[in-house]
């Protein structure tokens, strides 16, 4: 087979490749013999079929088979003697004129065609003990327990409907949409279609539950606040914005104590054993929390250090993933990309450095696996499936069979584990220095976590600006 280069510029090559006709005539010769024994013509008995009348019954037919067998076979085989991996799967061209081709498929003349495609760059790592981690430390204090308590006995005390000349108090959970604006013009995040909350609660940035208090069912009421100075999106820091709020309904708690009565009820003995359930909830989920602040470090140092050409033809189709749900997202609330503060050229060069910044990340996560022998146990893939079926309560045997009926979907369920691993493995190596802080610090060290990882987006239209979490 005959070999030349045509383009080598940074990741994309194009190569043009001559298959010999006499290496395509003994493939045909050989698969017309696997035809042989098959054949069942009548006139002839099975296996006696004569290679001249099998030849022109099936020879058309079984050389393009043949072509494209041995297209993929030698494409292989070239990148493999050249010492490179195609990032996605190459381009064949096949003469344009098909008398070319006739006298290919006849056997009459050599198969001439071009390959193209980009390689997977060279992924030099870094050394992960020069790495410097900052861990958040939370320390679950008294007043947090008593604030998540009151919470739990809130949301399953349960509410019952206010008439419709009932007016919001402090404590009723509320239904409601708002449009936020500062200086007349709508900013991202700022509205919602339906949004709760309980007023008291604190969900809300400072003054805003306050000022819906006296409102009925059905009205309207514009309400200014002022975002924090220390607000978690530093655009709006110290911004004053105007809300139309209407209420759709309000929602009274009903009547009921917290006590150990009502602790029982939830399925533990007392209060006490109700506080301490609550405490170790808390402790797990700000753990959980800080790991995914470690998470945000090490893909952060990733990125920063290991630069290198991307292929494009991965980053297309990251960014096509991406573009289509946020398109979707954007179309479902029936918004506009200027409803969300920004225009639909500004996002696209928004979410393509993000599809770029996963496809280099999930080219250095890959690495750091291979080189590591990092893998994914079959038992850790069945752990995900469960925790995956788990995420749909009532419809948990539709989504099992999903999966067991979908082997691609199955084994992407391997992804976010392997990424998880060698995160893990990263985190081993690198220097941590515990860093305490409150919750709300670290609430908000990940709530500013633009989830632009490997494995994960976010673009969550629900997430308003209304909200302090």
């Amino acid at each position: 087979m005959q070999v030349t280069e045509t383009i080598n510029e940074g990741l994309k090559r194009k190569l043009s490749l001559v298959i010999p006709k006499a290496d395509l005539s003994s493939r045909l010769d050989a698969r017309l013999d696997e035809l042989k024994g098959q054949a069942n013509i009548k006139g002839f008995r099975p296996g006696k079929v004569p290679a001249t009348y099998l030849r022109k019954v099936y020879g058309k037919s079984a050389m393009a088979e043949v072509m494209q067998d041995a297209i993929n076979t030698h494409v292989s085989e070239t990148l493999t003697s050249r010492s490179e991996r195609a990032a996605a799967q190459p381009k064949v061209d096949l003469p344009d004129d098909q008398t070319v081709l006739n006298k290919v498929l006849d056997g009459e003349a050599d198969l001439a065609f071009d390959v193209s495609y980009e390689v997977l760059p060279a992924v030099e790592l870094m050394d992960f003990s020069s790495l410097k981690l900052d861990r958040p430390v939370v320390e679950v204090t008294e007043a947090d327990v008593d604030k998540e308590v009151e919470r739990v006995f809130r949301q399953n005390r349960g509410y019952e409907p206010k008439s419709d000349e009932g007016v919001v108090e402090t404590g009723d959970n509320l239904g409601l949409t708002f449009e936020g604006k500062i200086d007349g013009k709508p900013f991202a995040g700022g509205s919602s279609d339906h949004a709760h909350l309980v007023v008291g609660a604190g969900d809300f940035i400072p003054g805003f539950e306050e000022q819906l208090v006296g409102m009925k069912k059905g009205e309207t009421r514009t309400i200014e606040v002022t975002f924090p100075a220390d607000y978690n999106r530093a655009e709006l820091q110290g911004k004053t914005a105007q809300f139309d709020v209407t209420v759709l309904h309000v929602d009274a708690p009903q009547a009921g104590e917290l006590n150990d009565e009502f602790a029982k009820k939830l399925g533990v003995e007392d209060v006490a054993a109700l506080r301490t359930a609550v405490r170790e909830q808390m402790t797990a989920a700000l753990a959980s929390m800080s790991r995914q602040a470690v998470k945000r470090q090490i893909l952060d140092a990733l990125d920063e250090t290991h630069k290198f050409a991307v292929p494009e033809q991965l980053i297309d189709a990251e960014f096509d993933t991406i573009w289509q749900r946020v398109k979707h997202e954007v179309e479902q609330h029936g918004k506009s990309f200027e409803d969300e503060g920004t225009t639909e050229a500004e996002a696209t060069e928004q979410y393509r450095k993000i599809a770029e910044r996963r496809v280099r990340l999930g080219l250095v996560v890959a690495e750091i696996g291979n080189i590591n022998k990092i893998e994914v146990t079959e038992e850790e893939h069945q752990q995900a499936l469960i925790a995956e079926v788990r995420r749909f309560p009532g419809q948990e045997q539709q989504v099992y069979d999903y999966y067991r009926q979908n082997a691609q979907a199955l084994a992407g369920l391997r992804a976010p584990v392997f990424e998880n691993k060698v995160v893990d493995y990263v985190a081993s190596l690198a220097a941590q220095t515990d860093k305490p802080m409150s919750r709300e610090e670290l609430g908000k060290i990940i709530q500013d976590e633009g989830d632009d990882v490997p494995d994960e987006h976010h673009h969550d239209h629900d997430d308003h600006e209304g909200h302090d979490h």
